[in-house]
């Protein structure tokens, strides 16, 4: 008797993202209401800081058909590595290009974090800064060491945890870490001409000091693209479905820039930052002590003495 011929298996139905990132997929509401139930004020940060909202959200703007990928962490996008800070706005962007990818808009960033509920914390109603690590004390940076990068100043500051160690912390469409921790950079959407339109650089999720928000919408719309800070990361988004990404911003696209212009602000090629990547992969991306073009390509400005935070 013959042997019947295997049944053929049939395909499986290609990702819509890389492994390395998160479908966001739904209808995005562009203003979102929330009542809070208990909250405080911080006189250092002139802050009201909600610790409690009513266990509701409520759209009160317009909903958005949104689908894209973003990273599962934050850059370098791996597990148990610690997010990188210290970029400049086009440097983050080149490094996100480097890999097929471009900057976050502030309405992604916001659907990543919140979910389909719309919730103020990727966890749900209550802040919790043991969660999403927050709540430290401010260390009275010295800001001529940092404006110099110096490795130890970075070191003594750094109150943050790597990638991936907050389980809790993590938003209905699986992405981690967004707000709290290290704050992050995003591309505008701000139309021109509004009172916020002042820059491509927009910052959300709130660093880890008390005092600070640490929700999912609260922006900070003040601080040009030549900001970087210690306590300052990114994480790159993509088009689903394999579909072409553009590097450039919503901005960028408006006024008609190339992305040879961005490359000119990094102060860096793709092409530069892709060699770099694959030294940092052979473990060979090494920099002379003063070269700090070099050191935050390859994301080793932070001194050896760091100690993640505990709570």
């Amino acid at each position: 008797m013959a042997t019947p011929a295997p049944v053929p298996v049939p395909d499986a139905e290609p990702s819509a993202c890389p492994p390395d990132m998160k479908l966001v997929e739904g209808e995005y509401c562009t203003e979102v209401e929330h009542k809070c139930k208990k909250q405080w004020f911080d006189k250092s940060n002139k802050k009201e800081v909600c610790e409690e909202f009513e266990p509701w959200s409520k759209c009160v703007g317009k909903k958005v058909k949104k689908r894209y990928c973003v990273d599962t962490y934050e850059w370098p996008n791996q597990k148990g590595v610690r997010p990188e800070v210290m970029n400049r706005f086009h440097q983050a962007q080149i490094k996100c290009a480097s890999v097929g990818k471009r900057m976050c808009t502030e309405s992604e960033w916001n659907f990543a974090c919140e979910g389909p509920e719309m919730k103020p914390f990727p966890h749900g109603y209550v802040r919790d800064a043991a969660k999403c690590n927050g709540d430290h004390l401010w260390d009275g940076p010295n800001m001529k060491k940092v404006a110099a990068r110096d490795p130890g100043e970075l070191a003594r500051l750094w109150k943050g945890v790597p990638s991936g160690s907050q389980p809790s912390c993590i938003s209905d469409f699986g992405v981690a870490d967004m707000p709290a921790n290290t704050d992050e950079v995003v591309a505008s959407e701000q139309p021109k001409g509004s009172r916020r339109a002042h820059f491509d650089s927009v910052h959300t999720g709130g660093p880890w000091y008390k005092g600070v928000r640490n929700q999912c919408r609260p922006k900070v719309y003040t601080h040009d693209e030549d900001f970087y800070y210690y306590f300052l990361s990114f994480r790159c988004c993509a088009e689903a479905d394999g579909k072409p990404t553009d590097p450039r911003t919503p901005w960028q696209v408006r006024d008609k820039w190339t992305i040879e212009k961005v490359e000119k602000r990094a102060g860096f090629t793709i092409a530069e930052m892709q060699k770099k990547l694959e030294l940092k992969k052979q473990g060979q991306c090494t920099c002379a002590e003063k070269d700090i073009l070099c050191k935050t390509m390859c994301g080793t400005l932070l001194g050896p003495g760091a100690v993640d935070a505990k709570h």
